[in-house]
């Protein structure tokens, strides 16, 4: 970690200098390089009361199977339909099954898509890419998640960062290629702030926004020695167009690192305990908690990951076969879970007024076979699977798009990735006709020309 210092000694009140401040760590651990922080003043941050949506996408990584969960086949055969059963919701157009009970009292609040289909490989990472930017990467081209390309387009709000993932970023589900959660051809000037942390643990807290006189003697002796061994670079650095910029946005930055409206959004202890336990008091629900949180101090964009990867932890992913769970497993670990927390962000953004102002996504790269597989699981199946939203403008209790007898199939209203995220825009009140400065600068549009949203569902 370098720190740029030079020979002013412009000072806060607090008694922190400039040289103290401003070292690359500093606003690298808010989620801000240099180049973020230039690019979101220079855009403008939005003014506090603005009645722009927000949007939180919950990204279900691994894949939860549509027939078990959403898309229910109560007339096909046992080996089709599954162990589960079919249940009434409060919506007369939506049936889910009994793993989701309290996803059932609250369908009149959410729409479901039950169409969605792509023909790339049937690999995790693809349908990452698809989902979260609207494209496969192709030609060494790495489109921007759906927050960054936010990020761009409107900047900063409320002292805080535009879009921010939760927990952290998708880590390895087995491709070994980009998952879509960057800026990717808009360069890191605009990723966003990811969390790092679990904030079910108790010992949760943010340290990245911690104002510098938290830091430990430890840390500060070892950047000391540090930058003592880099001296004669930065004596170079300090005459460059770099530093003077280092010094116009010192107060900016600073005022990010220490901003009460930061922290106190990333402080879960502020909720009545009642309110954390109604979540649940695991990784996913006090995820969702602070999503809502978030959203309500004034973050564009949250993406929250059910899971981080396919290893080492009882996903989605239900193979059936060890290391994964079978569909016996999802009903006991998993769907409880998502179940608890899905329903407590719906219906606390309902209850806070915050629902009509603020898309909720759920979305997944693919779906599962409609056969269920020799080990007591179903596997990957990119050819039909549901996606669902709540809030932003879209109308709840509706059901577009129809999968056939076997959910194997769109039997109506086929819908790609790419409308996915189109819809996503559309909620977001961006014209889908805008273009990113895309590679060698040249316009890229936002999403494909020609694509739609999913107008049914407004």
């Amino acid at each position: 970690m370098i720190w740029f210092h030079g020979k002013g000694s412009t000072q806060t009140c607090d008694g922190v200098t400039r040289r103290d401040f401003l070292h690359a760590g500093a606003l690298a651990a808010m989620g801000l390089t240099l180049p973020q922080l230039l690019a979101f003043k220079a855009r403008g941050a939005t003014k506090e009361g603005s009645d722009e949506k927000s949007c939180i996408m919950i990204f279900n990584l691994g894949a939860p199977s549509q027939i078990d969960l959403f898309d229910p086949k109560p007339d096909a055969p046992a080996e089709i339909r599954g162990p589960f059963k079919t249940i009434a919701t409060a919506s007369k157009d939506i049936q889910l099954t009994e793993l989701l009970p309290l996803h059932a009292k609250i369908a009149d609040k959410f729409s479901l898509v039950r169409s969605v289909y792509h023909t790339a490989a049937a690999v995790h990472d693809t349908g990452h890419q698809m989902l979260q930017t609207g494209r496969l990467f192709t030609a060494g081209i790495n489109t921007p998640h759906v927050g960054c390309a936010m990020t761009y387009l409107r900047g900063a709000r409320n002292e805080l960062p535009p879009h921010v993932v939760l927990p952290e970023p998708m880590g390895s589900t087995g491709g070994n290629m980009p998952h879509g959660q960057d800026a990717g051809f808009l360069g890191k000037a605009y990723d966003p702030f990811a969390l790092g942390a679990d904030p079910s643990k108790k010992d949760f807290k943010v340290p990245d926004l911690l104002p510098p006189g938290y830091l430990g003697a430890a840390r500060v002796e070892r950047r000391q020695k540090l930058r003592d061994a880099v001296d004669g670079t930065l004596k170079q650095f300090e005459a460059s167009e770099n530093a003077a910029l280092m010094n116009e946005d010192f107060h900016t930055a600073f005022k990010l690192m220490t901003s009460t409206k930061a922290r106190d959004a990333f402080d879960l202890t502020k909720e009545p305990e009642s309110v954390r336990q109604r979540y649940g008091m695991n990784r996913f629900g006090q995820c969702c908690l602070l999503s809502r949180r978030l959203v309500e101090a004034g973050v564009r964009c949250v993406t929250v990951n059910t899971f981080l990867t396919v290893f080492n932890e009882i996903t989605w992913d239900i193979h059936g076969s060890l290391p994964f769970t079978s569909i016996a497993g999802m009903k006991e670990i998993v769907a409880p879970m998502y179940d608890q927390g899905y329903s407590a962000l719906i219906e606390d953004l309902h209850e806070r007024r915050m629902l009509d102002n603020t898309m909720v996504c759920a979305l997944a790269e693919f779906g599962r076979t409609p056969r269920v597989n020799p080990a007591g699981g179903r596997d990957h199946w990119p050819a039909c699977w549901t996606v669902y939203f709540a809030g932003g403008g879209v109308q709840g209790g509706r059901v577009v798009g129809r999968s056939d007898d076997i959910g194997a199939y769109p039997a109506e209203r086929p819908v790609t990735p790419a409308e996915v995220v189109a819809t996503i825009y559309h909620s977001l009140g961006v014209d889908l006709e805008t273009t990113l400065p895309g590679p060698q600068g040249r316009p890229f549009g936002i999403v494909d020309s020609g694509t739609k949203a999913i107008k049914e569902l407004f």
